[in-house]
């Protein structure tokens, strides 16, 4: 928990140990945070998770893994990349099957807006990245298309082998194709 809401956080006082910052917003049960932070020791990982049953799965699974090198915070996502995360301090943002407010109406609610991205560009280091997974081919093409009005961000395809989250196993199985990108600051 930061001291204070109001205010970038402290890094050195999240992680005591230094290392790359990578953040996994809207995290769900925990699977790909865990995994990751068990993977990567020398890195850093902050999870965010609004419900509060998905925050006690993702706490649960990494106090059994035993993992040191994870925090997680149960706050909006968007309200951590404003106003909590120091510029230039992120090396790495994850947002994997966010929700897609498929209705035209709720498009306000998405995470992916043009504000949001300017946000996420901030708070990257020079060589950061935000990559993005989802399973509904609307909102990928409303994602790219706000990622190239963004001029602080560069779109390319993301092809790396990483842990599948729960959604994603979930619609595999179902036969969904996952569209993928990720944004590289420029």
């Amino acid at each position: 928990m930061p001291e204070d809401y109001f205010q970038a956080m402290d890094m050195a006082e999240l992680f005591p140990r230094e290392g790359p910052l990578e953040v996994d917003l809207g995290c769900g049960d925990g699977s790909f945070l865990v995994t990751m932070a068990l993977r990567h020791p020398e890195r850093n990982y902050l999870g965010t998770e609004r419900l509060l049953r998905r925050a006690r799965t993702t706490c649960r699974k990494a106090d059994r893994a035993g993992v040191t090198n994870l925090r997680l915070m149960r706050v909006e996502s968007a309200y951590l990349v404003k106003h909590l995360l120091p510029v230039g301090s992120v090396s790495r943002f994850y947002v994997l099957f966010p929700d897609p407010w498929p209705k035209r109406r709720h498009w306000p609610r998405r995470l992916i807006q043009p504000e949001f991205l300017e946000q996420a560009a901030a708070a990257l280091n020079p060589d950061g990245e935000i990559c993005i997974k989802t399973d509904d081919l609307d909102y990928f093409g409303f994602i790219k298309n706000n990622a190239l009005g963004c001029k602080l961000l560069a779109c390319e395809p993301w092809e790396e082998d990483v842990p599948a989250t729960d959604f994603e196993r979930h619609y595999v199985a179902e036969g969904r194709k996952i569209y993928s990108v990720k944004l590289s600051r420029c």
